[in-house]
């Protein structure tokens, strides 16, 4: 582990600083989908099958197979970033389950662009069932970036005035900017380009513990993310 210390090298007359370990640990290497994958029922009414592309036995995108046999790029590795859009799909991490945790990514969405990052989510075919920190600058939908999405199926709609932002995203679209995901028990908070946007205690408790999934929310939609990485909380 690296730490920030002051080697003094009396022999030498040296002084060696070393920067810290933050203790955060990568999610995405940089250079292929390791450890990310979509699940075979993925947006089965607009897919007959999902399919990983291989190049030197790893991972380097997944396709969509519709119904007529078109091949569709859903989810790919771009300049050192996982670049996703087409139909509806979400790119599950799979290694781990993370139940207290600071998550943080460089995430950028297209002008009209919607997605989100799943946490603490169930690996099924539909909408993950788990909790949604919103990505949508200018998207019709109208709840932007740092809200916790009010999904009705998992009871969050009632919450909605608590969890929602509307109309004004905190960053621009065709822009990176920096998404913050802090869970710890009950407590959640989203925080865009370090200013805090909200922070909210689930008085049900709704989801404890999951994966991390990105998602491909429709064909308009172009969504970018890289510097994936998550450390524990205790």
């Amino acid at each position: 582990m690296r730490k920030w210390f002051c080697a003094l090298a009396l022999v030498f007359g040296l002084s060696v600083a070393v920067k810290a370990d933050d203790d955060f640990v990568p999610l995405f290497n940089g250079k292929d989908l390791t450890s990310w994958k979509l699940h075979p029922e993925t947006n089965t009414g607009a897919f007959k099958e999902v399919k990983a592309v291989m190049a030197d036995g790893k991972k380097v995108a997944w396709e969509g197979i519709t119904k007529d046999g078109k091949t569709i790029t859903l989810w790919k590795v771009v300049d050192g970033a996982i670049v996703g859009g087409g139909p509806m799909s979400h790119l599950y991490h799979d290694a781990a389950k993370w139940e207290n945790f600071h998550f943080r990514a460089e995430v950028k969405i297209n002008d009209k662009g919607n997605s989100g990052i799943f946490f603490r989510a169930g690996y099924r075919g539909g909408i993950p069932e788990g909790y949604e920190a919103q990505i949508d600058a200018t998207h019709s939908d109208p709840i932007r970036t740092g809200s916790i999405y009010p999904n009705g199926e998992f009871g969050l709609n009632k919450f909605r005035k608590d969890i929602v932002v509307m109309n004004t995203a905190p960053h621009k679209p065709d822009e990176f900017f920096t998404y913050e995901i802090i869970a710890k028990g009950a407590t959640l908070t989203t925080i865009v380009n370090g200013k805090k946007i909200k922070e909210w205690t689930d008085p049900a408790k709704t989801f404890t513990k999951g994966h991390f999934a990105l998602q491909g929310h429709d064909p308009g939609s172009v969504m970018t993310f890289k510097k994936i990485e998550v450390k524990e909380l205790k």
